[in-house]
């Protein structure tokens, strides 16, 4: 791996369509080495043109991005940069074995005839080992479950041995226990120096597994640390009226005179629990595993109570 510390600088980057449309603009943050930042916004605000522009694949208007203090075509050149797509990106009827799929994250350390050495090959089952799919070597690749599928562009991620980890919606379509076992890895990852950027709609893992959050709506709405950045205040922000959004209080929560309110937000996936007076409270964490079937209980309960 390359010497440069893993790090992420978005400076004043405006991204313009060859049609006018401005997808980002003005969009400005810095994140550091060991550090699993979550990209929070409703659809259409950017999210996959930021990932785009850190990828090179679309050139910003104005503005610079540096990975590992390099520009973008340096760095990939480096192997600096992994990148997890969503399932829709992926040709799932593409002839390709799980093996073909996790190589090709080595395919920048391979020489011009693209033949793996025995340390690219120890480097693949490794990465398999790791991600728990080395049984499925063989397999075609949609043959598998979407569970099984984000376990195998994972393990091409580790397999390129890259200092930052992009990920695009790693939770959609995903079973409970490839939840579990994606926190749990880039939990690892997070401690061994990485720097993780993961956009998410699953609300009520942000403050699970991520130490900042970076709220965009074409451009960057509030950045920071997660307990004073991801609260009700930059999530309406940031969602508008898009997100379910209900309220418990007084006497349908408590039976004293306490004041705080308990609100659920949600996009269309796990729940966002927040608990406390004021729109600034941090969430309440850590969130249960059923917190969907313990929130949707108590929406049922709420009625009378209004929704806010």
């Amino acid at each position: 791996m390359s010497e440069q510390a893993a790090s992420i600088s978005v400076e004043s980057v405006t991204v313009r369509y060859s049609n006018g449309h401005t997808a980002i603009r003005d969009v400005s943050f810095t994140l550091q080495g060991g550090t699993t930042c979550a990209l929070v916004g409703v659809n259409g605000s950017g999210k996959s043109t930021l990932f785009k522009s850190l990828m090179g694949q679309i050139k910003p208007k104005s503005g610079s991005i540096r990975l590992c203090g390099l520009p973008v075509p340096q760095a990939l050149k480096r192997n600096l940069v992994a990148y997890v797509p969503q399932s829709e990106e992926v040709d799932w009827q593409f002839p390709v074995s799980v093996y073909d799929v996790v190589m090709q994250g080595r395919y920048g350390y391979l020489n011009f005839l693209r033949l793996p050495k025995a340390e690219d090959k120890r480097k693949v089952q490794e990465a398999m080992e790791r991600v728990g799919i080395a049984h499925l070597a063989q397999r075609q690749i949609g043959e598998l479950s979407g569970g099984q599928k984000k376990r195998v562009f994972l393990a091409r991620a580790l397999a390129q041995q890259s200092k930052i980890i992009l990920l695009d919606e790693p939770f959609t379509g995903v079973d409970v226990k490839t939840e579990d076992a994606i926190v749990d890895l880039l939990g690892q990852l997070r401690a061994q120096g990485h720097l993780i950027l993961v956009s998410t709609h699953n609300l009520g893992m942000v403050p699970d597994f991520c130490d900042q959050v970076v709220m965009i709506n074409r451009t960057v709405l509030a950045a920071g640390r997660t307990e004073h950045t991801f609260n009700q205040h930059n999530l309406e922000l940031a969602f508008g009226g898009v997100l379910r959004h209900f309220r418990l209080s007084g006497s349908d929560l408590h039976d004293d005179e306490d004041r705080r309110v308990l609100t659920v937000l949600t996009d269309d996936e796990r729940p966002a629990v927040f608990y406390g007076q004021a729109k600034n409270d941090p969430p309440a964490v850590p969130c249960c595993s059923d917190a969907q079937g313990s929130c949707a209980e108590q929406e049922n309960g709420s009625e009378g109570s209004g929704s806010c």
